[in-house]
């Protein structure tokens, strides 16, 4: 359990320091394309979506992604909206206390995910006002992706 309290101290730092001080359809469009890039050098294949205010500003299914994909970002994206919190996070959270996301009972599993790969897009002095959302990998590598992304982003700047 300590592992899952040392974790979740580390998701918690990532949502206080990756946060914009303005976030527009650029950015987003630089985001996702230094995503796909990554993943592309890996040999991999996810499916990205980055959204601002209910509105989609890149999305994007590389060759070999699945449609299941699209799913697992929808689920993730519910969770952050309704926790502003990482999909990872939530999962992770509920893991520390000896259960499992989707054993929430209010919850849908159909329609929340509690696995690695969207994460808030905040903007300070404001909050959430979106997600950025990777799907295709193994949890904690889709999360990885988006914080690596983010970073990157936030270094150019």
């Amino acid at each position: 359990m300590d592992h899952y309290a040392d974790l979740l101290n580390t998701l918690a730092q990532q949502e206080e320091t990756l946060q914009f001080d303005r976030f527009d359809n650029d950015t987003a469009l630089a985001v996702g394309l230094w995503i796909v890039e990554e993943v592309r050098k890996r040999g991999k294949a996810v499916t990205v979506n980055i959204t601002r205010n209910g509105q989609v500003l890149f999305h994007y299914a590389m060759s070999g992604a699945t449609i299941d994909q699209a799913d697992w970002i929808r689920r993730k994206n519910n969770t952050v909206q309704r926790f502003a919190r990482s999909s990872y996070a939530m999962g992770i959270s509920y893991k520390n206390k000896g259960a499992t996301f989707e054993e929430v009972k209010y919850l849908d599993d159909l329609e929340y995910a509690g696995h690695g790969g969207a994460f808030p897009l905040l903007i300070r002095g404001v909050g959430m006002v979106g997600t950025i959302t990777v799907s295709g990998l193994a949890q904690a590598d889709d999360h990885a992706l988006v914080v690596a992304a983010l970073q990157a982003q936030l270094d150019a700047h």
